[in-house]
């Protein structure tokens, strides 16, 4: 039993004196990161995979029981068919050896045009992965909301392979409308699906698209609080990744939502003031 949470990067313009010391160099902000949070979303291996020496670094960067998550490329999960690409899927496991007593998760995020027509690969491109790791896939295509066949299709495959169904809960980034360039930015790119609140596997995944005004999330995060909580009590692991729309206040977020689970974040500084008396 344990709770994930983390955000979507470990560095930021805007972190140093809100999370991470003013002073460290780029390279060293991992350290930071990890000495407040126990996990952290991996996107940049959906471009490519980091280079050995660097998940060597990231390793020595953080706790034993720090967790990365890393999105298989997108050379499996959005190019061609995905029972085409278990060979691509494999080889990048064997890519993340240095790192691999610290993967917590690796997650097939799929795109909104791969539908029901690719069941027959995911499974099989679920049954061969190794199963000394976690799994969460992440569905995007309209017909695996609509509560008929294809969802259910869906759904008993992932909890016949004990994979975890990614639980996307873009809402407040959609409730209001785009009063700063990067909320316009986020409505854009970030997909709007129904949140569908199902736990397929040992380690439920959330990620919290949260607005850039804190006041604004209050009504769409407290909800999870229970059921977070309620998966911890029947002894699963709950991954929790939280995001705003710019992620400059994402990590305050964070903290709000962890001292809501009684989890307090440890040697979180909060928000310091800048040198003018700005936020950052």
């Amino acid at each position: 039993m344990s709770l994930y949470l983390g955000l979507s990067q470990w560095s930021h313009p805007a972190w140093p004196g809100q999370l991470l010391g003013r002073e460290l160099k780029t390279t060293e902000h991992l350290l930071d990161y990890g000495r407040v949070f126990n996990s952290v979303e991996g996107n940049t291996s959906f471009y490519g995979v980091p280079d050995a020496n660097s998940l060597q670094r990231w390793a020595s960067q953080t706790p034993d029981d720090f967790r990365f998550t890393f999105k298989f490329p997108a050379a499996v999960s959005h190019q061609g068919r995905l029972a085409d690409n278990i060979r691509a899927a494999l080889d990048f496991i064997e890519q993340l050896d240095p790192l691999q007593h610290k993967l917590g998760m690796l997650m097939l995020q799929l795109p909104a045009v791969c539908g029901p027509e690719q069941l027959d690969g995911l499974a099989q491109l679920l049954a061969a992965l190794p199963d000394r790791f976690q799994y969460g896939v992440e569905v995007r295509h309209p017909a695996f909301f609509a509560k008929g066949e294809a969802e259910r299709q869906l759904n008993r495959l992932l909890l016949e392979r004990g994979a975890n169904r990614i639980i996307m809960d873009s809402r407040p980034v959609f409730s209001c409308p785009p009063s700063t360039p990067a909320l316009a930015d986020a409505q854009q790119k970030k997909p709007r699906v129904p949140v569908h609140i199902i736990s397929t596997g040992p380690a439920p995944v959330i990620r919290f698209i949260g607005h850039p005004d804190p006041e604004v999330n209050k009504p769409f995060w407290q909800p999870w609080v229970p059921r977070i909580n309620a998966w911890l009590d029947e002894g699963k692991s709950v991954y929790l990744f939280v995001h705003t729309a710019d992620n400059q206040l994402a990590p305050l977020l964070a903290a709000e939502i962890a001292t809501a689970l009684q989890q307090p974040l440890p040697d979180f500084p909060g928000l310091a003031p800048g040198p003018q008396g700005s936020l950052f």
